[in-house]
């Protein structure tokens, strides 16, 4: 019986095998046949800027409001030097030539794997926060809860002081700023990033993570069609 790694690699062969007949089919314009043999649609590809995208943006962004998720706040470390009492040039926190810490909200989030735990979360690729956390190379994510949408606000600004009156306390590992009174967070370094269209997937390799019981008793903080809700038990 052919054990898993041999199952593997012919899977591997096979869909190299077939990547390669759908690309020159697809160059070709004739439709690409499938493992039964039956035809199916060539691969996906980016629409062109000459082309008409198939779904409009804003009808796009009405249906998946539909979709209620939770919110985070993702934030990075001013430097990459983690949690030391100062950074790389010598600057203790709350010196004004300090770099600033890093931080945006977001609820494009997910946990991705258990063995070994990653998480993912989703940013523009025209972000001017992304670039920062990029540098540093490590993130902490901050999950919010009911009564917290204030902060959520103020970290979905950009050109303000987002950290400004916000307590917060360096994550563990990373350094990032870790906010107080979340009901969890995360704290990761950048493991991959993908591109995906206009957005770029950031996947984390998770380091430490935690919770406030205190602040997870009130329940998560929501988000749906545009607006933001608070989570009820449904007892039926």
């Amino acid at each position: 019986m052919m054990g898993h790694a041999g199952m593997a690699a012919t899977a591997v062969r096979y869909l190299r095998a077939a990547g390669a007949t759908a690309s020159a089919t697809a160059a070709s314009g004739s439709a690409v046949p499938d493992a039964q043999g039956t035809a199916s649609r060539a691969p996906l590809r980016a629409v062109r800027e000459d082309e008409r995208a198939p779904v409009g943006r804003d009808e796009f962004r009405r249906v998946l409001g539909h979709f209620a998720s939770g919110v985070t706040v993702i934030t990075a470390p001013g430097d990459a030097t983690g949690p030391e009492p100062c950074d790389a040039a010598g600057l203790a926190p709350g010196d004004p030539d300090r770099p600033a810490p890093a931080g945006f909200a977001c609820q494009s989030f997910a946990s991705l794997s258990l063995d070994p735990p990653l998480v993912a979360f989703m940013v523009a690729r025209t972000s001017t926060t992304w670039p920062r956390i990029a540098r540093a190379g490590v993130f902490c994510v901050n999950i919010l809860g009911a009564g917290q949408s204030a902060l959520c606000r103020g970290f979905a600004v950009s050109g303000a002081d987002k950290f400004a009156g916000v307590r917060h306390v360096p994550a563990p590992v990373s350094g990032s700023p870790r906010l107080e009174d979340v009901p969890a967070w995360i704290d990761c370094t950048v493991q991959a990033v993908h591109t995906g269209g206009d957005h770029l997937v950031v996947v984390g390799r998770v380091d430490a993570l935690g919770t406030d019981e205190a602040a997870a008793a009130a329940g998560p903080l929501l988000f749906h069609r545009g607006m933001f809700g608070e989570f009820r038990e449904f007892r039926g």
